[in-house]
């Protein structure tokens, strides 16, 4: 976690061009451990930037040099605010989701992003829009 940690950080900092800090980590997801001698691979990239956050997915694989096989051990999801030069949060560039799968991790940031506010006690449920239109049609 630490490694992924560290990947999501550079990919929350090349994107808003600043330093970062790691603001919160949901839904790690493990399927598989990785083993003492296999590689382990990391992919970090933006799923959705906000006013000053960012939320990274990350997809990691495990890899079996000996029997020769590349294998999902898990995912996550992190959020990161970045900082101007007096350590305070600033704003982030937005993000373009381009491929299918960057659509929906997109729309899908917003509904994590308001289920982590409500978790964190920063939002009430009644003002989560996005969540609640999943469960209450108009």
């Amino acid at each position: 976690m630490y490694w992924m940690d560290i990947a999501a950080a550079l990919a929350a900092g090349k994107h808003c061009n600043a330093p970062v800090v790691t603001a919160s980590v949901d839904n790690i997801s493990f399927e598989n451990p990785i083993k003492l001698g296999n590689v382990v691979h990391i992919e970090a990239r933006l799923s959705r930037a906000f006013n000053t956050s960012m939320e990274v997915h990350l997809n990691v694989w495990g890899e079996d040099h000996m029997q020769q096989y590349k294998y999902k051990s898990n995912e996550a999801y992190y959020t990161f605010v970045a900082l101007d030069p007096n350590r305070r949060p600033r704003l982030v560039p937005p993000i373009i989701a381009e491929s299918e799968e960057e659509k929906a991790l997109f729309e899908g940031a917003l509904r994590r992003r308001q289920l982590r506010l409500i978790l964190g006690g920063k939002m009430k449920p009644q003002d989560a829009e996005e969540l609640r239109a999943l469960f209450i049609k108009p």
